[in-house]
């Protein structure tokens, strides 16, 4: 954790509020297509900022909320965020990024050339250069929700059934495939939230229906999957949204003898990608800089990351060029020499089954 308001004897918390308190209206920005851990930190900082300071708060994010499950727990849990176009901003306003990092792309603040007053984030490279005049960048905790979870219980407040549930499905989320490491706050804070959520709405959100284009979407990718030693890589020839990229790596990673896994989609203009890594086989983060470098921008976790390729996009796909510069990129950080890729289901056996 890096704050320039930093000092022993008081809490991060505090810290935070009192570089809040000049500003007559707090802005809470989540990045674009927010995931429950961006929705759950955002809700946590509103309750803190309108409990302590008693100021108006809006959390706001762009795109959309795709994935069943997190439009599921949106849906159950009435969380007071807006997804907008865009914000009108004025000195008198304090922006709060969190969940992300500042040189990302992803968020409203970005797009507006605005640096934002405080910084709340655990991603790896998710702002090396950041200098806000608060900033609580703690990439070895699991989860944004843990860090603004430690501030309600810092500052006695109670997050009500709702915000706990959340909180607790944001931690879930974050910590699910290779990426389990629980830092001792996570450890502390989970007890606490245990005791405020409901298991009952906890399962009700992890088991979210499922549209029958998710699973037209989900064979698409399963057919397009090419392995290359123990790496993958899977273009999708079509996404409904952002989501389904993520989904289909996290699949991937837990087929046996697959150990890194790439997967892409163009979404509007842009390419997006998710990499995953099993433990002990390198880091998703830095392999996936390196398969873009030049070309866009990834952060993430140790075994989970995202990138973006911006104004690739051509339908719902990319040039052959490109295409195959990036295979041979993936490849070359996987240090997997093999160029020429199997099937992850030969297409006889696909063939097979629809004439069977």
């Amino acid at each position: 954790m890096k704050s320039s308001t930093q000092s022993p004897l008081r809490l991060r918390s505090t810290q935070l509020l009192d570089v809040l308190d000049p500003y007559e209206h707090v802005l809470v920005i989540m990045h674009d297509n927010p995931d429950p851990d961006a929705i759950a930190s955002g809700w946590a900082i509103e309750v803190l900022v309108h409990e302590k300071l008693g100021k108006p708060v809006r959390v706001v994010g762009g795109g959309a909320i795709v994935r069943a499950e997190n439009r599921h727990m949106v849906e159950l849990l009435r969380p007071p965020i807006e997804l907008v176009d865009d914000v009108t901003l004025d000195d008198k306003t304090a922006t709060i990024l969190v969940d992300c990092g500042v040189e990302a792309t992803n968020h409203l603040l970005t797009r507006k050339g605005i640096h934002p007053v405080a910084i709340i984030d655990h991603h790896i490279n998710g702002s090396r250069n950041a200098s806000a005049p608060y900033e609580d960048i703690r990439s070895d905790v699991a989860a944004s929700a843990t860090i603004t979870a430690e501030y309600l219980r810092e500052q006695e407040l109670e997050p009500g059934e709702r915000l706990a549930t959340a909180m607790l499905y944001a931690i879930r989320t974050e910590t699910c495939g290779y990426e389990t490491h629980y830092s001792a706050l996570d450890r502390a804070i989970l007890p606490w939230l245990t005791e405020r959520g409901e298991p009952a709405l906890l399962a009700e959100i992890e088991n979210a229906p499922l549209t029958r284009e998710y699973f037209g979407d989900l064979l698409l990718a399963l057919q397009s999957t090419f392995l290359y030693d123990d790496a993958a890589l899977c273009f999708l020839p079509r996404a409904a949204g952002a989501e389904i990229v993520g989904e289909i790596a996290d699949m991937l990673i837990r087929c046996e003898g697959i150990r890194r896994v790439l997967c892409a989609a163009v979404i509007g203009d842009d390419l997006l990608l998710s990499a995953r890594t099993q433990r002990r086989f390198g880091s998703a983060v830095q392999l996936l800089v390196q398969t873009v470098d030049g070309l866009g921008g990834a952060g993430g976790h140790a075994h989970r990351a995202g990138g973006k390729i911006p104004g690739v996009g051509r339908g719902s796909r990319i040039s052959g060029s490109l295409h195959d510069d990036l295979r041979s990129r993936w490849l070359t950080a996987c240090g997997v020499g093999r160029k020429r890729g199997t099937r992850l289901i030969a297409k006889s056996e696909i063939v097979g089954i629809l004439e069977g």
